[in-house]
């Protein structure tokens, strides 16, 4: 057997049963590589990024000679920018701190001085990196990832042209490596802005290069709807119109806007939320079954689902909108929007918004996705309930079955990630009476370890080059052509209803649902 194995392999034939293509179970590492962040000194960098980075690291998930490059305005030395990860890792990382982890991980970090405007500092950027390429293996293989306003996006996209890092020549033996843009949200701030900057980001970067970061679908309970769905005869066969009775998709959260107001005012709930994390929920829970799940199978059934996507009109009676007053959150009394610092008093601008939607195919033919999203309310919960019909005869009085609602499956996506599933059943004693009861799987409590961050895997899956967590243009663009008529709407008259802070939205928002019968589930 040994010297067959060894002949394989002196062929060229022997290969790691670890390493089949075909087995998805064990994690992949990503190969020599660089990640350069620009606003490498914001939030998102220090309390997502190197944590995540670390974790993936100390996880055995980054390749030994991995480099991270940082590029700000700050006078820092290599040295300087070290401590900043160090205390960024430290206080915010998942796993345990290990010493022997860092160390590795910081002999590859460098820092880069400059403005986006200053060719002296992307000059320095390239030798930089064409360095580490010399001193840790990094291979040319670089992912740039842009945690900056949109409005700044052209200056580093020159940038990283005129310097020649968005492309790189084939080597001698014949391999390219690789070069990567990663874009954070907002991808523009409707259709016509969302193309321009497609189209920007294109004439640097082909759009396979390109990662836009949605962090709700690295979530793990996001992705187990795919899981839920298609591993699993249970469900499909009532995943349709006609057991279904509505599908509500929630994005609750109970903080308001302070020290965000310059970023939020003029952007909105519709805008922060909807277009980008909530389309996507939507398109993974109508979507038909990918022929497989390769990156291109998964982006056309969504493409398809997000393409039978319409507004529900008259758009008065199908939408809401609303801003938070002060009230109660909890057991802390919290002030207003009008009343947050730096806001304009006179903003129109939604911190609630509500909107109804069909999927216009066989499947859902009829059953509305109510989407809504809000902050200041009653708790941080994001969820997917699909709602199901009523049983057509209840052969129980009136009486016997009076506290009982609709069943339905709850994907919850945060906190508590799990799902639930609510039934009727009778309650114990000589009478017959039936109520709901909830059926509860719990992340927490089923597996042994605990879910990544849903930035460890989006970073992993842009150093390894899968897209299948990523939206692309049309996606995008197809996002915004659904929700600008519900913006255009909302601009041109009316302003949006007061709410108290605490509570679940405006009343308009309740209304929207009952003229139809229904309600929102309270999560």
């Amino acid at each position: 057997m040994a010297g067959t194995a060894s002949t394989d392999q002196a062929a060229g034939l022997w290969h790691n049963p670890l390493r089949d293509e075909r087995d998805k179970r064990v994690p992949f590492i990503a190969g020599p590589c660089c990640m350069v962040i620009f606003g490498v000194t914001g939030d998102l960098s220090r309390k997502k990024l190197m944590p995540a980075i670390y974790d993936l690291a100390n996880q055995g998930l980054l390749p030994p000679g991995f480099a991270l490059v940082g590029f700000a305005r700050r006078n820092y030395a290599d040295e300087d920018f070290a401590s900043v990860v160090l205390e960024a890792v430290k206080k915010h990382a998942r796993t345990p701190f290990r010493q022997e982890v860092w160390d590795h991980l910081a002999e590859g970090v460098r820092f880069v001085q400059g403005s986006f405007d200053d060719d002296a500092a992307f000059a320095t950027l390239a030798d930089t990196l064409h360095n580490l390429d010399e001193t840790r293996g990094t291979g040319g293989n670089y992912a740039f990832y842009l945690s900056i306003p949109p409005n700044m996006f052209p200056v580093v996209l020159d940038q990283l042209s005129e310097h020649d890092l968005a492309t790189a020549e084939p080597e001698s033996d014949g391999y390219t490596p690789w070069r990567r843009v990663v874009i954070e949200k907002p991808f523009g701030h409707d259709l016509t802005s969302a193309k321009e900057l497609n189209a920007l980001v294109n004439r640097v970067f082909p759009e396979e290069q390109v990662f836009r970061i949605d962090h709700y679908l690295g979530k793990e309970t996001v992705q187990n709807i795919l899981a839920l769905r298609f591993a699993n005869e249970l469900f499909e066969p009532i995943w349709n119109a006609n057991y279904v009775d509505s599908v509500q998709i929630t994005m609750a959260e109970d903080i308001g806007l302070g020290g965000r107001a310059g970023y939020y005012d003029g952007i909105g709930a519709a805008r922060d939320v909807i277009q980008n994390h909530l389309l996507q929920l939507l398109a993974l829970t109508a979507m038909e079954e990918p022929t497989s799940f390769e990156p291109m199978q998964l982006t056309t059934e969504k493409i398809k689902a997000l393409s039978a996507t319409k507004l529900v009109a008259p758009l008065d009676e199908t939408t809401a909108r609303g801003q938070y007053t002060e009230g109660w959150q909890g057991s802390e009394h919290v002030v207003g929007l009008h009343q947050e610092e730096g806001f304009d008093p006179q903003s129109r601008t939604e911190t609630y918004a509500a909107i109804t939607l069909h999927v216009e195919n066989r499947r859902w033919a009829g059953v509305p996705f109510y989407l809504r999203t809000g902050k200041r309310l009653g708790r941080r919960v994001t969820e997917i309930a699909v709602v199901f019909k009523r049983a057509p005869h209840l052969p129980f009085d009136q009486t016997m079955t009076e506290e009982l609602g609709q069943n339905a499956l709850v994907i919850r996506v945060q906190p508590d990630e799990g799902i639930t599933l609510r039934f009727g059943s009778k309650v114990p004693g000589s009478g017959m009476e039936v109520r709901d009861v909830n059926m509860d799987f719990s992340y927490g409590e089923a597996f042994t370890e605990s879910s990544p961050e849903a930035y460890e895997r989006l970073i992993l899956d842009v150093l390894l080059g899968v897209p299948s967590l990523f939206p692309v243009n049309a996606e995008v663009e197809l996002s915004w052509r659904i929700l600008d008529p519900v913006l255009a709407h909302w601009a041109a008259g009316g302003k949006p209803e007061p709410y108290e802070a605490g509570t679940w939205g405006p009343s308009s928002a309740d209304e929207m649902l009952a003229r139809s019968g229904r309600e929102w589930r309270r999560p």
